[in-house]
């Protein structure tokens, strides 16, 4: 059975309704408007999950669509008002005719929505209230389904095809919807981990290793799959929020990558769209130095929506507390926030300070701590797999290497998961950027792509605008080594907006900010996660109805399981009016 439920019909006609009119939009700034809203919600990355008749035309266990509530019962915001009304906010289509798929984008798993009192507040870039293993493992088990009962085949070609199709159609349909099936439960049931993930958490890292490597890398003669690549997903972390993401130093919860200018944001969102389900099948081609591979031809990336989403995360703000504040408490609460880190203070970790400059926007410094907290995620950095069709292919991860003592840089049969990832997203991005040149610059790409030398490919993408910096000799390398530690480094974000973002640490694991000033100890064993929210201790309330999913936490005794609860005891030592200070400037932020 799923670990997830609606709790009544009556709630998905309620988040489809009424509830959506009493919608409280938080004030996220002026730059944030009801434009840019729309376009967030709808604009396609280029993830292509499977075509949008199929999904359509599926049937739940019980006989209602698959899409009969827009994906509510999966914590999925509906979306009534848009072209496609069956589909929540970030869920979008591209292609056209039978070539039409559904997929998802940034805003699915980036956009929040609370509950005060029965009224809803929608925070756009917020962490997702979502559970997407359920919503995985319920579109594999209805395929599944649908291919194990002839009757029920029957009535879906109907749907797709028009009354009586001729046996040949009916026959051409299975043999795709299997292939689909094969490769998507092949990814499902080695991903899924038990106990899963729950509601606002997902292993997104490991996700997207396993999608890349398992489904894209192998030979076409067995759908591409090679299933040896897929690991399960054990290290659940909580959606970041988008406000400032684009400002950080650096993305991702252990800090490895790099950030702050348009190449650095490209690379970080086409690897999100080939972790959900883009069409990608990287090429040999046998021919030039960056070209000895086609990153390019089978690529469904949207690089117009990629930009625009990218451009679009700037102008996101911090959402601002709709309630009251007691502002001298507030005032009071800076102060402590303003202390030092030994007496239980933020600022040296998460205040604002300026970062590198690696663009024509500042950033800001990204501390990258070891706060003793779960050590799991670090262990889904050291992961190899099976390199496919990329053995042989040059290691762009380490392509900064050739300023150096120039090794060898070509993969092997094995590579690590993180330089395989940054070699498929980095190899496309040159290439659709070579191939959009013009000018001088495209006459001198043509030109080095016949003399065969790496070091003169990196000199002319050096001249281009974005790369110039990332290929700087005294840059960030692509993939960033975590500091050497005894656990496991995360990232310190500036903390404006973080009463949005419960539940808290990097894995979830803590639901609200009250708990996480508690020592480990005392913090709750376990939790249901859910929309509801708790004002006064700032984050998930106790009691939830829209999930029914226990998310278990453990203890400083099992720090590598992925649910630790232990860590980050800054600010767990304060008197109580402090602590309670502290909050209050919190929510101000």
């Amino acid at each position: 059975m799923p670990r997830h439920r609606l709790a009544t019909l009556a709630l998905a006609a309620c988040l489809s309704g009424p509830l959506m009119a009493q919608t409280v939009y938080v004030d996220q700034g002026d730059d944030w408007t009801r434009s840019l809203r729309t376009q967030f919600y709808t604009t396609d990355q280029g993830a292509r999950i499977m075509p949008i008749s199929w999904m359509r035309a599926l049937a739940l266990p019980d006989g209602r669509p698959f899409l009969h509530d827009a994906l509510a019962r999966y914590g999925y915001i509906p979306l009534p008002e848009a072209g496609e009304a069956d589909l929540p906010v970030g869920f979008t289509t591209n292609g056209s005719g039978d070539d039409m798929a559904v997929g998802m984008t940034c805003a699915a798993c980036h956009t929040r929505q609370i509950e005060v009192n029965s009224t809803a507040y929608r925070l756009d870039g917020g962490p997702a209230i979502v559970d997407f293993q359920s919503f995985l493992k319920d579109l594999d088990d209805a395929v599944l389904a649908l291919l194990q009962d002839d009757t029920a085949f029957a009535s879906f070609a109907d749907t797709l095809l028009g009354a009586n199709p001729d046996a040949a159609q009916v026959s051409a349909l299975k043999a795709e919807v299997e292939v689909w099936s094969k490769r998507f439960h092949t990814l499902m049931t080695r991903s899924l981990p038990d106990p899963a993930w729950g509601p606002a958490r997902l292993d997104a890292v490991s996700m997207i290793f396993n999608r890349l490597a398992g489904l894209d890398l192998g030979p076409a003669s067995d759908d591409y799959i090679i299933a040896d690549n897929i690991a399960v997903a054990d290290a659940p972390t909580r959606y970041p929020f988008l406000w400032n993401a684009a400002r950080q130093d650096f993305t991702q919860w252990p800090g490895f990558a790099p950030n702050g200018n348009e190449i650095f944001g490209l690379i970080r969102n086409l690897g999100e769209v080939y972790g959900v389900f883009a069409d990608f099948h990287p090429v040999r081609t046998g021919s030039g130095v960056l070209s000895y591979h086609d990153y390019l031809s089978d690529n469904s990336a949207n690089w117009q929506g990629l930009h625009d989403l990218e451009d679009w995360i700037w102008d996101i703000g911090a959402p601002k507390w709709p309630w009251d504040i007691d502002q001298d408490l507030a005032d009071a609460g800076k102060a402590v926030f303003d202390m030092a880190k030994e007496d239980g203070g933020c600022v040296e970790c998460h205040g604002i300070t300026t970062g590198k400059v690696r663009g024509l926007k500042p950033t800001w410094a990204t501390p990258i701590v070891d706060a003793g907290t779960d050590t799991r995620e670090c262990q889904v950095m050291t992961r190899s797999v099976q390199t496919g069709v990329l053995d042989g292919a040059i290691n762009l991860a380490a392509i900064k290497s050739l300023f150096g003592a120039n090794p060898d840089i070509l993969f092997g049969a094995e590579a690590p998961a993180v330089d395989v990832l940054v070699t498929s997203v980095v190899g496309a991005i040159i290439q659709h950027t070579l191939g959009n040149l013009g000018g001088d610059l495209k006459a001198e790409a043509e030109k080095v792509s016949r003399t065969k030398d790496l070091k003169d490919d990196i000199e002319l993408l050096k001249k281009i605008p974005g790369f110039d910096q990332v290929l700087s000799p005294d840059g960030d390398p692509l993939v960033v080594e975590p500091a050497a530690t005894s656990g496991c480094a995360y990232e310190s974000r500036v903390l404006e907006g973080i009463w949005a973002a419960a539940p808290y640490l990097h894995n979830g694991s803590v639901p609200t900010l009250t708990d996480l000033l508690n020592p480990p100890e005392q913090r709750p064993a376990s939790f249901v996660p859910g929309p509801a929210y708790d004002l006064d201790k700032v984050g998930m309330a106790v009691d939830q109805t829209a999930f029914d999913h226990v998310i278990e936490t453990t203890g400083c005794d099992d720090l590598n399981s992925g649910d630790s609860r232990c860590g980050h005891d800054w600010g767990t030592n304060l008197e109580a009016d402090k602590k309670r200070a502290l909050l209050e400037y919190l929510k101000s932020i």
